[in-house]
């Protein structure tokens, strides 16, 4: 892979993102925040404490309450070990965060909620993928570093934050230092996000839907709303507003992305409004326009409602509900980048692949 280090023609990064220098960090005086918690011992304690949690777990806002380690399953489906799914330099994310080398995402097998249109159900409702120790998850880490990637980045991290705590005190001893990415649907507990504070560099977290009626019906969790505006909220005063250094690169703060979904936008001016009133006008959003049908929005009659594409109607009355909200920083393509056509696997992944 080839590795670039600076500026490509074209590859100014705009004003929504930096602020003309009001959200930039210098890169070489960024230090990931869990090195210091890793060096006070407190990753470790908090560590412990997680794992120890999955005894009556309430790592989400499920409260199971069922025992982990002895590997009895609750909603999530997950026992003692992470299922990882995959991982590789992901191109398809937001610019600030693929950069020219990718982000280095780990995609969890199985996930807290059951969304009827999940484009990504292989893995979230049929947990595909491998278990993986707290070492193998801690070398998956690592090899993302060695190839180049600029972060790393935990895609469905809800239901497996002991597991990541636990592989991240291995992975730092043995020289992680790239600024950790916690890319969550926002159903999380609050005692997940206060165990990652001063560990998690960057929150990216979904904001899905407001209206309890649409949260039962599609995500089949009618607190989602609830739940979401509670852990942001924290997430936000934590890490504050996302900041990049000179090249754009995201380095610290919270980013929400938003998937417009057909004929819901009372839900997303609500969203929007929410951020901007409870958060900050001056929060990095990204107003996703990409949804299509898909699993049981596909298949199954009574989600016909939402068995269409977004028009670009819809989208173009999204962004206008997020700048009528007085929202101004969204997200948008500028980095020159010539994709990978296809995810690239780690050679440790495939091994787990190849002896399940």
């Amino acid at each position: 892979m080839r590795i670039f280090k600076g500026n490509l023609p074209g590859d100014a990064a705009p004003f929504e993102l930096n602020g003309g220098g009001r959200f930039l960090v210098s890169r070489k005086d960024f230090v990931p925040a869990y090195v210091q918690a890793f060096e006070e011992g407190i990753l470790q304690r908090r560590a412990a404490e997680a794992v120890a949690s999955l005894g009556s777990c309430r790592v989400c806002p499920r409260d199971c309450e069922i025992n982990r380690l002895n590997n009895k399953i609750g909603v999530c489906k997950s026992g003692r070990l992470a299922r990882v799914a995959s991982a590789f330099p992901h191109f398809g994310e937001e610019d600030c965060l693929r950069g020219w080398n990718g982000s280095g995402t780990i995609f969890f097998g199985w996930c807290n909620l059951r969304c009827v249109f999940c484009q990504n159900f292989e893995t979230s409702q049929f947990g595909e993928g491998t278990e993986v120790t707290a070492s193998e998850l801690a070398g998956i880490m690592l090899d993302l570093q060695r190839i180049g990637c600029h972060n790393i980045n935990f895609v469905t991290p809800e239901h497996v934050v002991p597991q990541i705590l636990e592989a991240l005190v291995i992975s730092i001893e043995r020289g992680l230092r790239l600024p950790l990415v916690y890319n969550t649907s926002a159903y999380d507990s609050i005692e997940s996000i206060q165990w990652m504070e001063g560990i998690v560099d960057i929150y990216m977290s979904d904001f899905k839907l407001w209206d309890s009626e649409h949260c039962r019906k599609y995500l089949v969790a009618s607190d989602y709303a609830e739940a979401a505006c509670a852990v942001i909220a924290a997430m936000h005063a934590q890490v504050g507003e996302l900041k990049v250094d000179e090249n754009g690169f995201a380095l610290r703060g919270v980013l929400v992305r938003h998937l417009i979904m057909p004929g819901l936008l009372d839900d997303t001016r609500e969203i929007m409004h929410w951020i901007a009133e409870n958060l900050s006008r001056d929060t990095y959003v990204n107003v996703m326009d990409q949804y299509y049908p898909a699993h049981k929005a596909e298949t199954e009659p009574r989600f016909a409602e939402i068995n269409r594409a977004v028009t670009d109607h819809e989208f173009c009355g999204a962004l206008e509900l997020a700048r009528a909200a007085g929202l101004w920083r969204f997200d948008t393509r500028w980095r020159n980048v010539i994709p990978h056509g296809r995810p690239v696997w780690l050679p440790r992944m495939q091994r787990l692949a190849d002896a399940s």
